[in-house]
């Protein structure tokens, strides 16, 4: 080989001994460039939740802190008469002498002496039950008693007491009931029950203290016979449509129906009871038009020895 050719080859190794140089040193350039390429992505995927969790707009790197609640407003020269009421003032009613005994405002409508206040249900007549002793005491043969008077809105006291020697069970044993609203003879209206419901079972919405086949007491508070026991009763009465609204409500349709509250011998048994209607033995309740009307007290058919009544009053209220 010439020395041309020898030159000429060691320039050609020197230039090829540059490009792989040169190819090292790119490659690697490239995978430095890939590696920090691949670590600012680790960095972008692990910021991102964090940045997430801030409201928007917010600097990287500050916590996010709740929005200070808005400051109570003040009563601007607020003064304590401003919420003070000072009539009509509430008429004065004088208690009884105790619990059981009558107000100064109340209806007395048997006191022991007579029945000047109660009727026949059936016809309008004298009532014949008996009376001894200060006790009205239930002539089944007679049949039902009401009030002379009508009523709507009232709290009604009432006492009463079954034979020590009763007999019978379930229904048969010292059956009878309160009327709040007669609506008619027999059996219509809204009847409380009356019964001797200690120690005998029957139908819970028909013991004693229901309202009669609609709902039973929140519990049994009954003394045992030949104990006195009571009724304590606010009646509101159903309110129906008529021409005194001011409307063409003349279908006597229901607008509010009976509530009523109960305390049996002292106990609540009845609280704002919400009636269905009328008290039924048979078949569903349902609201018949009436304005104001009698108190009755049952005299059941049951063959047991009959029950009485004593210390009865009631006030009217709006």
């Amino acid at each position: 080989m010439t020395t041309w050719g020898w030159t000429a080859t060691a320039a050609l190794d020197r230039r090829l001994s540059r490009i792989g140089t040169i190819r090292c040193i790119l490659s690697k350039m490239m995978r430095m460039q890939f590696s920090r390429l691949l670590a600012f992505a680790i960095l972008v995927a692990m910021g991102a939740p964090l940045c997430a969790q801030q409201p928007a707009g917010a600097p990287q790197g500050t916590e996010r802190q709740a929005a200070p609640a808005p400051a109570a407003a003040k009563p601007q020269s607020a003064k304590p008469e401003e919420t003070e009421v000072w009539e009509p003032e509430p008429s004065a009613v004088t208690p009884g002498a105790s619990n059981m005994a009558p107000p100064s405002d109340a209806i007395v409508l048997f006191d022991g002496k007579n029945l000047d206040e109660w009727v026949s249900a059936q016809d309008k007549s004298p009532a014949k039950w008996v009376v001894a002793n200060g006790v009205l005491t239930v002539n089944k043969a007679a049949g039902n008693i009401e009030t002379k008077r009508s009523f709507k809105n009232y709290q009604l006291h009432i006492e009463w007491k079954i034979p020590e020697n009763i007999t019978g069970s379930g229904q048969a044993r010292g059956n009878s009931g309160v009327f709040l609203a007669s609506t008619g003879p027999g059996d219509a209206g809204y009847e409380l029950q009356v019964l001797d419901s200690y120690n005998n079972k029957t139908y819970v919405n028909g013991q004693a203290a229901s309202i009669y086949k609609q709902n039973p007491p929140l519990v049994n508070a009954n003394r045992k016979p030949g104990e006195w026991q009571t009724y304590d009763v606010v009646w509101t009465a159903p309110v129906f449509a008529n021409n005194a609204d001011g409307a063409n409500n003349t279908d006597g349709s229901l607008k509010t129906p009976a509530y009523v509250t109960v305390f049996f011998n002292g106990v609540l048994v009845q609280n704002h009871f919400e009636l269905k209607g009328e008290t039924r033995y048979i078949g569903q309740p349902f609201y018949k038009k009436y304005d104001a009307a009698p108190i009755k007290l049952q005299a059941h058919g049951d063959p047991s020895e009959p029950i009485s009544f004593r210390n009865i009053w009631v006030r009217e209220f709006k």
